[in-house]
């Protein structure tokens, strides 16, 4: 056990890999071979139904049935909207737990059946699992999961799933949206699944399954904390970048400034220096300008002597 209450990682992931390890091809079915372990009322409903008798009789091969899948499933609920009062198809199990008083048994259910009476193997169950061209497709391979695999194998199927974010309307007639993940989660812990129920998980096995999802959960809060902690030091040492940027455009700010001022004043002294400069040549060639006009005025006093004495 790690610091804070939370198991080692290698804990967790030491069971996934002894649950994953290489199998053969051939899938070892679980329960009744002949209901598949849906509930009876749902059963008769099914191998009575025109469209499983007529259309689904027709396909033989595992392929034609993904087609099928593709283009006629819109929900996972084991009857078609409001056909739960209608004659027809109520079949004899109206008093079976975990059913209603029948209806028309959804082309879902059929066609997961359907599924069944192929007896598909691991690379086909694994296609359903991982096809890319409908959650529904995904959703009848983890039900055919669910109602015929061992219940010590359902962990090893759903594990790798659980984090699963496409989305899926299980709801007939819409309205109930929830990722694979979700509903899978669910498929591990309910036996309620709209008016049926999925078979019994021991109890064992459901403790063993309930303590791992619990150890994934403490897991995925660690890996929050850590992740929250990396965003919060991301937003310090931005906040912190933020600041010395700031500081650093404030105090270069400030440097222009003084200089600025500073060539403010050089050039305030150059012009006061050339100034005096030029007053000052101003006065000397002044003076000079008033010593010449002496002279030539004493020049001129000799001259009048000179002429006088002669």
């Amino acid at each position: 056990m790690a610091a804070g209450g939370f198991p080692h990682e290698g804990s967790f992931q030491s069971d996934e890999e002894e649950e994953f390890k290489p199998r053969g091809n051939i899938l070892k079915l679980w329960g009744n071979q002949v209901t598949m372990n849906i509930n009876p009322m749902i059963h008769t409903n099914i191998i009575q139904s025109p469209y499983f008798k007529t259309n689904l009789i027709e396909l033989k091969t595992y392929h034609e049935v993904i087609d099928e899948i593709y283009y006629k499933v819109t929900h996972l609920e084991p009857w078609e909207r409001n056909s739960r009062r209608m004659g027809g198809q109520t079949g004899m199990c109206g008093g079976v737990r975990g059913v209603g008083a029948g209806g028309i048994v959804s082309t879902a259910y059929c066609l997961l059946f359907k599924l069944f009476t192929l007896k598909l193997t691991r690379k086909q169950l694994k296609g359903l699992l991982e096809h890319p061209d409908s959650p529904y497709i995904r959703a009848l391979g983890f039900m055919y999961i669910r109602y015929c695999l061992p219940p010590e194998d359902l962990w090893m199927w759903f594990a790798p799933y659980l984090d699963d974010e496409e989305e899926i309307d299980v709801r007939a007639g819409g309205g109930c949206n929830m990722t694979i993940g979700a509903m899978l989660g669910q498929w591990l812990t309910k036996l309620d699944w709209f008016s049926t129920l999925f078979p019994r998980i021991p109890v064992p096995v459901q403790k063993k399954i309930d303590e791992k999802l619990r150890l994934r959960r403490q897991r995925q809060m660690r890996e929050e904390a850590t992740r929250g902690q990396k965003f919060k030091d991301r937003e310090n040492r931005s906040d912190s970048e933020e600041r010395c940027s700031r500081d650093r455009k404030k105090y270069r700010d400030y440097d222009d400034e003084q200089i600025k001022r500073r060539s403010h004043s050089r050039s305030r002294s150059h012009d006061r220096h050339r100034h005096r400069r030029h007053r000052s040549r101003s006065r000397s060639h002044d003076r000079g300008r008033r010593e010449s006009s002496f002279d030539r005025d004493l020049r001129r006093a000799r001259e009048r002597q000179e002429r006088v004495r002669r």
